[in-house]
């Protein structure tokens, strides 16, 4: 399959080393794509659920593609997010071409951008911090029952369906929270002058112009969804800012053979599993 070439691509909330993670599809849209800039806006390895006992080799491989747009000199900045926090205390590390960082401001064809996960806005991570993470878990646990129900509902020949869609249709304060999370990211992006305002944390996909409430003005509002149930990510082509959505039939002819780069011996090198059980022990 040829590659896409793209000028940022910007991805979040992956959750590598939990059950309801699709690192395949990711697998195969990062090798499909070849960005000028890659830009993980948080959540990208799920060190809250971490455990020694699950990590796929199709979680490594998603590693090792990072690290392969890294080896061949491309930006990949690493944003924070509130699963990933432990890395927060490492911010402005950087690698060769690799940055982690808890925000970026980036300028996009004379555009500010401001970008970061949005985490920062939820006020149950802010003062119930437990009952995220016990949220987490049993969100993890809700996906991996859908993942058995759609498994069963496709073998009888009957169309898939997401139990937490369903769940979020049934209460309205969770599309409030979606409506009032954009609205506080817009007004805080139009009062500091920015064009763009970018997030991630809440797995809603989305593109649109929002009004301040507070003052004048107004600022593009980006989300780049999730790769746990909407298979999402955000690209910048042609100064235009577009929604990729990951659809099996488009990926056919894809192999599952990796290039030959010096990344494809770096779990021999780079031990993911000791390095993120040492992130969960060590004090924030």
């Amino acid at each position: 399959m040829a590659k896409r070439e793209v000028d940022i691509v910007v991805i979040s909330d992956v959750h590598l080393g939990t059950y309801g993670c699709h690192a395949k599809e990711l697998l195969k849209y990062l090798k499909s794509v070849k960005p000028k800039m890659l830009i993980l806006n948080g959540d990208i390895i799920d060190i809250w659920q971490f455990s020694k006992s699950y990590w796929p080799e199709a979680h490594m491989k998603v590693v090792r593609r990072i690290l392969k747009f890294v080896t061949e000199g491309i930006p990949v900045y690493y944003l924070t997010g509130n699963h990933d926090e432990m890395l927060r205390k490492f911010a402005d590390f950087n690698m060769g071409s690799f940055q982690l960082m808890n925000k970026l401001v980036l300028n996009v064809d004379g555009k500010k951008a401001w970008i970061f996960h949005g985490d920062v806005f939820d006020v149950t991570m802010q003062h119930s911090k437990w009952l995220a993470k016990l949220g987490a878990v049993g969100y993890d646990t809700l996906i991996m029952l859908n993942s058995f129900t759609n498994w069963f509902l496709t073998a009888i020949g009957r169309e898939k369906m997401s139990f937490s869609k369903r769940v979020k249709a049934k209460f309205k304060d969770a599309v409030k929270f979606i409506n009032q999370f954009e609205q506080t990211a817009a007004d805080l992006a139009v009062d500091k002058n920015y064009s763009y305002v970018i997030c991630g944390h809440i797995h809603h996909a989305e593109i649109r112009k929002i009004e301040s409430t507070e003052k004048s003005g107004s600022v593009i509002y980006l989300n780049s969804g999730d790769w746990v149930e909407n298979l999402t990510a955000l690209e910048y082509n042609d100064k235009k800012w577009t929604i990729f959505q990951y659809r099996p039939e488009d990926f056919i002819k894809d192999t599952d053979e990796e290039d030959k780069t010096d990344a494809e011996d770096l779990e021999a090198k780079l031990d993911v599993r000791s390095l993120l059980e040492r992130f969960r022990q060590e004090p924030a």
